[in-house]
C-alpha cells in the first residue's frame, strides 16, 4: 500500500505550466509519467480549429502520455470562472458548442474521463432556473461522454476559494450525479472527489470515502493548507488513498497541486520514479 501503489497522472494545467501547451506532455514524461490530465486547454474558445487539436493529440501521443481526464469547456478557468454549464446565455451557449468537440477529442486520444464544472451561482438569477438549465446541459455532455466511450464527471469544489459555486460539499455533488443518472438512465455521471477541495470544506474525508467510493470516477489530490505537494500540508494523504483503494476505488489519481516556487519537474520529490508511470 502506500504511494507506490496508487495509479497518479498529471495535471497539465496546474503543473508545468512555465511550458507552453504543447511542451508539457514532454516535460510529464521526462519526470516519469505517462498520464495526465487537463482543463479545458483553450479558454478563450469552445471549438478551437482543427490544428489546434491535431496539435495537442500530437504532442501528447509524441510525448507517449494517455490522457486520463479532460475537462469541457469552463469559462475563464483559471480565472474568475468555475464553469459555464449553469450559466444562462452565452456562456451556456458556449458549453453546448464544446460538448461534442471535447467528446470527439476524447475519444481521438482514448480519454475516457469528461469532467463537467457546473458553474458559479449568478446575481438576479434563479438558482432554481441555473440548476435546471444545468441539468438539461449535464445530460447532453453524459449522452456525449457516453458516445465515445466516457463518464461525465461532477466536481465539488471549495467555498472558501470558490464563494459562488453551489457544489461545496460531496452530498451536493453526488445529489446532481444521481439526477443525471436518472435523466439518462446511462448510469455514466460518476463524483469527481478531489481530497483538496474536500478537506477546506471542512468535510469527514474518511466518511466521504466510505460513502461514495462506489461512486467515484476520479480523483483528484493538493495537500492542504496551501495546495502544495503531498508533505507540504497536512493532509495524511497516503493514508486516505489508501482507504480509498481498500473501499475499491483503483482508477486515477490526478496530481493537481502547485509546485510552489519551484519548477514544476523538481515538484515529485514526494514520489519515487519508479512509481510514476502509468499501471
Amino acid at each position: 500500500m502506500g504511494y507506490p501503489d496508487q495509479r497518479f497522472d498529471v495535471n497539465l494545467s496546474i503543473l508545468f505550466t512555465e511550458l507552453p501547451l504543447l511542451e508539457r506532455p514532454a516535460a510529464a514524461a521526462a519526470a516519469g509519467f505517462t498520464a495526465v490530465e487537463l482543463w479545458w486547454p483553450w479558454i478563450e474558445t469552445p471549438t478551437p480549429i482543427r490544428a489546434e487539436l491535431d496539435a495537442l493529440k500530437k504532442a501528447l501521443d509524441d510525448a507517449g502520455t494517455q490522457l486520463v481526464g479532460l475537462n469541457f469547456y469552463a469559462g475563464q478557468l483559471p480565472g474568475p470562472d468555475r464553469g459555464a454549464l449553469s450559466v444562462p446565455g452565452e456562456e451556456s451557449d458556449r458549453f453546448r458548442e464544446n460538448i461534442e468537440v471535447a467528446a470527439d477529442f476524447a475519444a481521438s486520444v482514448g480519454c475516457k474521463a469528461l469532467n463537467a464544472l457546473y458553474g458559479n451561482r449568478v446575481e438576479g438569477v434563479d438558482p432554481q432556473t441555473q440548476d435546471a438549465l444545468a441539468l438539461e446541459n449535464l445530460v447532453l455532455a453524459a449522452r456525449a461522454a457516453d458516445r465515445v466511450g466516457a463518464i461525465l464527471l461532477v466536481e465539488t469544489l471549495n467555498k472558501p476559494e470558490s464563494p459562488l459555486y453551489p457544489l461545496v460539499s460531496a452530498p451536493a455533488a453526488i445529489e446532481v450525479v444521481d439526477k443525471v443518472n436518472a435523466a439518462t438512465g446511462l448510469g455514466n455521471a460518476k463524483f469527481l472527489l478531489d481530497l483538496y477541495h474536500l478537506s477546506m470544506n471542512g468535510e469527514d474525508l474518511s466518511q466521504v470515502i466510505k460513502a461514495y467510493a462506489a461512486r467515484t470516477g476520479h480523483v483528484q489530490i493538493a495537500d492542504n493548507p496551501g495546495r502544495g505537494a503531498p508533505g507540504t500540508g497536512t493532509l495524511p494523504l497516503e493514508r486516505l488513498l489508501d482507504e480509498l483503494k481498500d473501499a475499491g476505488y483503483a482508477g486515477w489519481v490526478g496530481l493537481e497541486y502547485k509546485p510552489g516556487d519551484r519548477p514544476s519537474a523538481e515538484a515529485f520529490d514526494w514520489l519515487p520514479v519508479s512509481a510514476r508511470a502509468a499501471r
